[in-house]
């Protein structure tokens, strides 16, 4: 009978380091896939930007500042009823991601994403000719170090962030409402309070996204879903993406200097 329960004990001690080893492996591959993903958008963020403009005053369709002009490229993604498509495209991407997932196999799924993270680089691709290439990179770091660090909580806090979770997304939708209503009113107050409100609610929601997952591969590796996982590891990197995304941008709109 003693020998029974030791080795129940012992197997409970085996199963409970797999799920350990097996959850480190799962996060890495979460924040491999959102680090490929961020390089993407940066990349073709970049690129977009670049081939919207043109030195030549003969190319030019519009002046950006004193030696910069959008060519016919630029005009038609920035300055034409175009803009509004790649605006909303990467939330098209974002639903129709979340509503197949279950039909896709995982290697699909992590090209969706992948072309996803293009589409949020064509979106973002403006900020390259409206905010100076130094506010940008400070920017970028000064998020990596909040986002790093509510990561890090979300992941290792005892406390349950369930409860937080729902009232941060209850926010969210207030803050989208607000930010709809703002494009006509073009309120500068209540764009300044949007940032602010805005940073608030996805730093909360970097923390709240990481235990999730942390969570959610529990669950499931214990119940040996193991199938699952692959594709888990994608929306994982989806949510904490989206957290960095939009942090990053409503510390720019906050932090960052105009050209």
């Amino acid at each position: 009978m003693a020998e029974f329960g030791t080795t129940q004990r012992t197997a409970a001690g085996i199963r409970t380091a797999e799920i350990d080893e097996g959850l480190r492996a799962h996060m890495n591959k979460v924040y491999g896939t959102m680090s490929v993903g961020m390089m993407i958008t940066a990349l073709a963020s970049w690129a977009i930007s670049g081939l919207a403009t043109t030195t030549d005053p003969s190319l030019a369709v519009a002046q950006i500042n004193a030696d910069t002009y959008l060519n016919s490229f630029g005009g038609a993604i920035y300055a034409s009823p175009l803009k509004w498509v790649i605006m909303f495209l990467p939330l098209a991407f974002v639903f129709g991601l979340s509503a197949s997932i279950n039909r896709l196999s995982a290697p699909t799924a992590q090209l969706v994403f992948y072309t996803f993270a293009a589409a949020m680089g064509l979106s973002i691709s403006s900020i390259f000719l409206i905010y100076t290439g130094e506010s940008i990179i400070q920017t970028f770091f000064v998020t990596s170090i909040a986002f790093a660090s509510l990561s890090l909580y979300g992941y290792t806090t005892k406390k349950d962030l369930s409860g937080l979770g729902t009232f941060l997304i209850m926010g969210l939708v207030g803050l989208i409402l607000a930010m709809i209503v703002n494009i006509f009113l073009g309120s500068s107050a209540m764009s300044f309070a949007i940032s602010v409100i805005g940073i608030l609610i996805f730093a909360g929601l970097t923390a709240y996204d990481t235990q999730k997952i942390k969570t959610t591969y529990i669950q499931m590796a214990a119940a040996g879903q193991t199938e699952w996982l692959g594709k888990a590891a994608i929306m994982g990197a989806l949510s904490l993406y989206l957290d960095f995304i939009n942090m990053f941008m409503f510390l720019l709109s906050f932090l960052g200097n105009r050209e």
